[in-house]
């Protein structure tokens, strides 16, 4: 498993409201798959985020929509950028994720991490904990998840979990692979590099050569070779004509967002995310499309322009 060009899809606020919400998404999982792209990753969140639009906007439960595009298309991965490790008890997290593996034809990557929005465990009903808390359930989980992908039972009683010789069948692999995200170096760094396949680092774009040296640390402090953990960052990126129109694009992103914001025509785009990103050490890209990826076209146009740059 390796994730070179991966397209999320945050947002599910389009034209036509509920009748076609989801004929939107399986038109740009059918658009990615078909150009270039080699996954497809959905937030997990029950409110859209601060940044993309309003709590009370469209938002998918992630498992329900990963499983009917298992069945929608035929190669491409299937994965959440992240799960919410708070949201799910961990043995049976690790059998949602089996069963989409199996409904795909073991197209499934877990992805995880610690779970961060406060309003949804507030107004859901899902205890949010402290920061610290909620890596102490991460680190158990893990201990948990890890061993029920890989054809193990384990036997496990923490601090948040326990299981006791958990089974977990049917499974399509003899492992499912664990995707990490964030850029915690302490903590999410030290769990990636014990118990992930990929990492995918989420921070200001001027940060990420120090990060993804510091990752580099967190494996060889454990004797681990750096080229098995593979790393991926998370943009968004818009391909337009003009710079009037990146200047009015920019415009509707939030200023904490834009670092992380790749506009231009597709060869800037192009440049831009080698240079900035790929040249920095990283070894894939996942770009959203938040304001246009539900035009038709948009996704095609993206993977066209990007997918040379991560051609193997």
């Amino acid at each position: 498993m390796t994730i070179s060009l991966g397209y999320q899809i945050p947002n599910f606020t389009y034209p036509g409201g509920v009748e076609t919400l989801f004929d939107t998404v399986k038109a740009q999982a059918l658009e990615a798959e078909a150009s270039g792209f080699d996954t497809v990753l959905v937030m997990d969140h029950f409110y859209q985020l601060p940044g993309i639009g309003t709590p009370d906007q469209p938002m998918m439960e992630a498992y329900s929509t990963l499983a009917a595009l298992a069945a929608s298309t035929s190669t491409i991965q299937l994965s959440t950028l992240v799960t919410g490790n708070t949201y799910r008890n961990p043995a049976i997290l690790a059998k949602t994720v089996s069963t989409l593996d199996v409904i795909s034809h073991g197209r499934a990557i877990l992805g995880l991490g610690a779970g961060w929005f406060e309003l949804e465990h507030e107004q859901l009903g899902v205890q949010f904990d402290t920061f610290t808390e909620r890596f102490e359930k991460l680190d158990e989980a893990l201990q948990i998840i890890h061993p029920m992908l890989r054809d193990q039972r384990p036997e496990f009683t923490g601090k948040w979990y326990q299981v006791h010789g958990a089974m977990n069948v049917p499974r399509f692999r003899d492992s499912i692979p664990i995707m990490l995200g964030g850029q915690g170096e302490r903590k999410t760094f030290r769990l990636a590099a014990r118990y992930a396949d990929h990492m995918n680092i989420i921070c200001p774009l001027e940060d990420l050569p120090r990060k993804v040296q510091v990752l580099r640390q967190r494996l060889e402090e454990i004797d681990r070779d750096p080229a098995t953990l593979k790393t991926s960052y998370l943009a968004s990126a818009m391909i337009v004509e003009t710079q009037a129109e990146a200047d009015a694009a920019l415009e509707k992103v939030p200023e904490d967002r834009r670092n992380r914001a790749f506009v231009g025509t597709a060869d800037v785009l192009a440049e831009r995310i080698k240079t900035q990103i790929l040249d920095a050490g990283v070894d894939g890209i996942i770009v959203n499309a938040p304001l246009n990826g539900h035009v038709p076209g948009v996704v095609t146009a993206l993977g066209e322009a990007l997918s040379p740059l991560v051609a193997q």
